[in-house]
């Protein structure tokens, strides 16, 4: 199994160094997360820094661009990094693309396919193989002039990944990307209750087999050093499953445990604001289900028992409780 994290950056200018950090450890790849920062910008800094660590969006926000604009960012990323690069894609939600980024949101998850269609025509039509001539439901592409096609990239188009949770855009990525990041708020029961059906009805769609797609499952840990840590961390994990848990589109991955009083009462608190409340409402059942908890010589062990026969690959998550050694042992141990 292929071992992902995400890289911590509040600092733009560590790019210079955590992603080589993180090569150096045994990573298999190092994604950037679009928050207080471009997700582009660091991972084109890290490329010049590292030599084998795969560099990826994990993810960037698809709606907040166009197909044209997100075609010439993946295409110039994989060119710089050598062939490493991942186009990680997600949607958001609706009142970040409405009131931050002042763009349109509406059918996300046909949107998502078009745009993954359309940056696909336009690498093809860069690659030589065919003219631009993409006509969609929310995009156009029918002009590429010679002084603004770059030709084909050294190292072919890199794979388009898309994040998502829900039966639709998850069904999308098994039809038309190469990836896809399954989100963390989800438990091995949930994952082949909802996630792979969905997946498997998508790839059905457009005639592929599982083999076509890489699956990976981006996985709470929750771990550390010494007693008092340990409960900072499982703190940090619990306010951050209450906060999904109180989300309506999260209500699956509870439902598939019988646990859909627990999202009732949590939605119930969030709009009365009682974060502190929620938090006490995820007890370790729940915790343990959806993240990985456990000693650090547990989790590589618990890791491959919780993804067995349903991920590719497994992305660390940390939930902003960061480990100065970036799991290195972890990592270590899945790699014997």
């Amino acid at each position: 199994m292929k071992v992902y994290t995400t890289a911590p950056l509040e600092d733009p200018r560590k790019a210079r160094t955590i992603y080589r950090e993180l090569e150096d450890i045994g990573y298999d790849g190092g994604f950037s997360f679009e928050a207080k920062h471009d997700p582009f910008l660091p991972l084109a800094v890290a490329a010049e820094h590292t030599t084998r660590l795969r560099l990826g969006t994990g993810i960037a926000i698809a709606f907040a661009r166009n197909p044209m604009n997100l075609a010439n960012l993946g295409y110039d990323m994989q060119s710089i990094s050598g062939g490493r690069f991942v186009l990680g894609l997600g949607s958001q939600v609706k009142p970040h693309i409405e009131k931050r980024f002042s763009s349109v949101w509406s059918h996300p998850a046909e949107r998502m396919r078009e745009i993954v269609l359309a940056i696909k025509a336009i690498w093809h039509s860069w690659e030589g193989k065919a003219p631009l001539d993409f006509k969609g439901r929310f995009y156009t592409h029918t002009l590429m002039i010679p002084a603004f096609n770059p030709g084909p990239n050294p190292y072919g188009p890199p794979p388009i990944f898309t994040g998502g949770f829900g039966p639709r855009m998850t069904a999308v990525a098994g039809e038309v990307a190469d990836g896809f990041i399954a989100h963390p708020f989800s438990s091995r029961r949930s994952l082949l209750a909802n996630t792979l059906p969905a997946l498997a009805q998508g790839l059905a769609k457009s005639g592929r087999r599982r083999s076509d797609i890489e699956v990976v499952a981006a996985t709470l840990v929750v771990t550390a050093d010494t007693e008092e840590a340990f409960a900072a961390a499982k703190l940090a994990a619990r306010k951050q499953l209450a906060f999904y848990g109180s989300t309506p589109a999260y209500l699956p991955t509870l439902a598939c445990h019988g646990w859909d009083d627990l999202h009732q009462e949590l939605n119930r608190l969030s709009k009365a604001g009682r974060w502190d409340d929620m938090t006490g409402l995820v007890d370790d059942e729940v915790l343990e289900h959806i993240a990985v908890v456990g000693e650090r010589r547990e989790i590589a062990g618990k890791l491959e028992a919780r993804l067995a026969g349903i991920a590719d690959s497994v992305s660390i998550t940390h939930n902003r409780y960061p480990d100065p050694s970036h799991w290195a042992d972890v990592v270590a141990a899945m790699k014997r």
